[in-house]
């Protein structure tokens, strides 16, 4: 586990607001949620910008995308 990502017990707590796709849903399947998460929170701990984010986590434009997704269907007011 590298520094700044959720831990198991963490991920646990909040991984029932990341449901699956459902299968039959059109279009492509989404990108596995925890990997984003932790891009998310590594930019929230380390106040670096967003293109400095480690290849680890996915391209930096999808970790965003997403970001602003969580925000406009206030699933991170719910978290934090």
């Amino acid at each position: 586990m590298y520094r700044y990502e959720l831990t198991n017990a963490e991920w646990k707590r909040i991984s029932e607001y990341f449901p699956e796709k459902t299968p039959g849903t059109p279009g492509r399947p989404p990108k596995e949620h925890r990997p984003i998460v932790n891009g998310i929170v590594w930019i929230a701990r380390s106040g670096a910008p967003w293109r400095d984010i480690p290849e680890r986590y996915g391209p930096w434009e999808t970790i965003y995308t997403r970001f602003r997704e969580l925000i406009e269907n206030g699933i991170l007011v719910k978290l934090f």
